[in-house]
């Protein structure tokens, strides 16, 4: 009886941080599309802002007793640092250069290069009915992508980078956690400083730092108001995305981020007015099917195994 009430408090634990998570990513896409269409914040600047905000957020964390640091080696934590800083640029690249549908779609080719990168350098294995699934979410995102009437080449390659290094990035997180027995916020509380410090050192070749255009420029207390907003929110999905990874796994906390897209696509379509041609909206629909095949069978797995468990002596 006590090993169910234990099980059920962990599922519970395991849908409010799913939950939270579904709610803070969709904000922080719509609110950084807002901050670009609406006011022009630089890219690489505005991700500085997200990783010291997090950083802060951690360090007030941790003097609440919340988490106790952990000191970890530098050297073990530097890959994921720098994948933490291409993760966030070029998926913010990506939204700011292509429609919320194309960025929203690009990115289930995320669960594809994972189970690629799981089962080529991790000897992970996948049933043949799991790697089917990949067919139609790969198609659906290709049909999108060559019939948005928006597209553009440059988009395109920033989609793409933020695929791969988002793919690493989520497969070292929860590497990452068991082979330094540390939990989300040990861990985020270490990189996020030489995430930002990185990040610093290349803000400067890319964007201006005073100025026009510049994270020091001359900027409307409302659009420094929405650019604090956003590190906030990003600082809650930083978090709750080691947190979930750290509790369940890379894909499934991949698969689940993809129910997201439907309701961030329908608010792409409201409130930035982006095109729907019906070969979109058929690409859609093809990415759903798979990603909705994928989620029965991944369950029927779970199950299967959890009986197997559960018969032998």
């Amino acid at each position: 009886m006590a090993s169910l009430v234990d099980r059920m408090r962990g599922h519970g634990r395991i849908a409010v941080g799913l939950l939270f998570n579904l709610l803070v990513s969709i904000c922080i896409v719509f609110l950084n599309k807002w901050i670009y269409v609406y006011h022009g914040f630089p890219n690489m600047s505005l991700t500085l802002v997200h990783f010291v905000v997090t950083w802060l957020g951690l360090y007030i964390c941790q003097k609440l007793d919340i988490f106790a640091p952990k000191s970890l080696p530098p050297s073990r934590v530097f890959l994921l640092a720098l994948s933490f800083c291409g993760f966030v640029v070029f998926t913010n690249l990506s939204l700011q250069n292509n429609t919320i549908g194309t960025y929203q779609l690009a990115k289930a080719m995320t669960t594809p290069v994972i189970i690629a990168i799981q089962t080529f350098c991790y000897q992970k294995t996948f049933s043949t009915r799991i790697q089917l699934t990949l067919i139609p979410i790969t198609l659906g995102v290709i049909l999108n992508s060559y019939y948005d009437v928006k597209f553009n080449f440059l988009g395109m390659v920033f989609a793409a980078l933020g695929v791969l290094v988002t793919s690493l990035y989520q497969v070292w997180v929860g590497a990452k956690q068991h082979e330094l027995q540390v939990n989300s916020m040990q861990l985020l509380y270490y990189q996020a400083p030489m995430s930002s410090a990185m990040l610093l050192v290349a803000v400067p070749f890319f964007e201006p730092m005073f100025g026009e255009g510049g994270i020091f420029g001359p900027w409307s207390v409302s659009a420094l108001l929405m650019v604090l907003l956003s590190g906030v929110i990003a600082f809650m999905v930083n978090l709750s995305i080691y947190w979930i990874i750290g509790n369940t796994s890379p894909v499934t906390y991949n698969m689940f981020g993809h129910f997201k897209f439907c309701i961030t696509l329908f608010g792409g379509y409201v409130l930035f007015k982006d095109p729907l041609s019906i070969n979109q909206a058929l690409g859609i629909l093809c990415t759903l099917f798979g990603i909705l095949a994928y989620t029965h069978f991944k369950l029927s797995e779970q199950e299967g195994s959890k009986s197997k468990l559960a018969q032998r002596p």
